[in-house]
């Protein structure tokens, strides 16, 4: 078994490895950990297995997730393995982590489905070609009862008890199933499973993580070391960034979407922003960061920088067919200091068709037009989006809400509401 205390020196390009696939961590168990897993590598010229377990219950992926994701694609470009394990027996259970409660299990069906959802989206940051994707059903699904019992064995109560999430719930006298508490120990046979030297996952997954590398060690393997990343915080700047939330950047999304979305960081989480999701240098942005904090760079204009730095990833550049570099980032940019700073309306925009009906003597009420627009449910809300001074016409304010707005006013228009939503008016033919 690997000598986890013992240190050699490492060259010159294994040190610049570890400082890349440092970057950004919150922590590594062990402490060495990493750097003899990769003067193992280099000794014997095998690559490391690198493991990333996901319960496919969420597949959209977005700038949190992304996180985790691109240290796995720093780990192959590097020569190394990443394990994708897609949890079609695990999600059966559902994870606790940081449950208060029992989470619903997951039919087999929505599974697979989600899983196969994960798989097209991870090749967005992973290089496809050397990312092995592999469901746990493989080897937990050939477990009897005699061999879970004997697994089970190598665990004590105490030990998965001190689980945070396990030991709130116990002292508040709130339910705890018995197929939750097996959670982390199948988690931590995927690790033996697959003979896994690395276990990538968030701070949240840290007894999971753990488990594994115990289990492994009973089992006679060489224990994989944990490699930790911080969660990013959302766009609300306090939780999580989470779909559920509605905090989140979706590295699907639109370059302008996610230009928006970006700016609207505050400026304490920038240098996390920049430094879990861009390739800059940690040099240029503690410049840019400091730069900021001095006034001797609008803040605005940093964030403006993030937003390129992260589009580019996930919108890169490509090449018109006149031979000319487009810029996505660029272009959602210009966009939005086209529509935001110089208050123009945005290139595209939705379109709203308005047929005949809707006018009466050749015109409409304006909350009339707002529903018809979709830009109000009702015509009560309408009435309170006029009276807040949220709605424009043509680049004129209305205030009344009681107006009548003419049909050849309306023609070709572009009605705002808000900072952000315009729509087209089209009169039907």
């Amino acid at each position: 078994m690997e000598n986890e205390n013992t240190s050699a020196p490492l060259s010159a390009e294994l040190l610049e490895q570890v400082k890349l696939l440092k970057r950004g961590a919150q922590s590594v168990v062990p402490d060495n950990g990493l750097e003899q897993k990769l003067a193992r590598s280099a000794s014997t010229g095998k690559p490391l297995k690198i493991k990333l377990g996901l319960d496919p219950t969420a597949p959209d992926i977005h700038l949190g997730f992304a996180v985790v994701l691109r240290k796995l694609r720093q780990f192959q470009d590097l020569g190394h393995q990443v394990i994708i394990i897609i949890g079609d027996y695990t999600a059966l259970i559902g994870d606790p982590s940081g449950r208060s409660a029992t989470r619903p299990m997951l039919s087999a069906e929505a599974v697979h489905a989600n899983a196969m959802t994960y798989v097209d989206q991870l090749a967005r940051i992973l290089d496809r070609d050397k990312t092995v994707v592999r469901f746990n059903g493989e080897w937990l699904g050939k477990l009897d009862f005699a061999q879970l019992v004997q697994l089970s064995s190598k665990f004590t109560v105490a030990r998965i008890m001190e689980r945070e999430d396990f030991a709130n719930r116990f002292s508040q006298h709130l339910p705890i199933s018995l197929h939750e508490l097996l959670y982390p120990l199948a988690q931590a046979y995927d690790s033996v499973a697959i003979e896994a030297d690395v276990e990538m996952g968030g701070l949240d997954q840290t007894f999971n993580i753990l488990a594994g590398r115990d289990l492994q060690e009973k089992e006679g393997q060489d224990p994989q070391i944990a490699l930790f990343m911080p969660l990013l915080v959302g766009l609300d700047g306090v939780k999580k960034m989470s779909k559920s939330l509605g905090n989140y950047v979706g590295i699907a999304e639109s370059p302008d979407v996610m230009f928006g979305k970006l700016l609207s960081i505050s400026d304490t989480i920038m240098r996390d922003y920049f430094v879990l999701c861009t390739d800059v240098s940690l040099e240029e942005i503690d410049k840019l960061i400091k730069q900021a904090e001095s006034g001797e760079v609008n803040p605005k204009d940093v964030k403006r920088r993030l937003a390129r730095e992260i589009i580019d990833i996930y919108h890169p550049p490509f090449t018109a067919e006149d031979g000319s570099l487009v810029s996505l980032s660029a272009r959602a940019d210009e966009e939005w200091h086209r529509v935001h700073a110089a208050g123009q309306a945005p290139a595209d925009m939705p379109e709203t068709v308005l047929s005949d009906d809707l006018f009466a003597d050749d015109t409409i009420w304006i909350c009339k037009l707002l529903v018809a627009a979709g830009m109000a449910k009702s015509n009560g809300e309408a009435m309170r989006l006029v009276q807040q001074g949220g709605v424009s016409l043509n680049g004129d304010k209305v205030t009344d809400s009681k107006a009548n707005v003419s049909r050849t006013i309306v023609d070709n228009a572009v009605l705002k509401v808000g900072a952000r939503r315009f729509a087209r008016l089209i009169l039907a033919s």
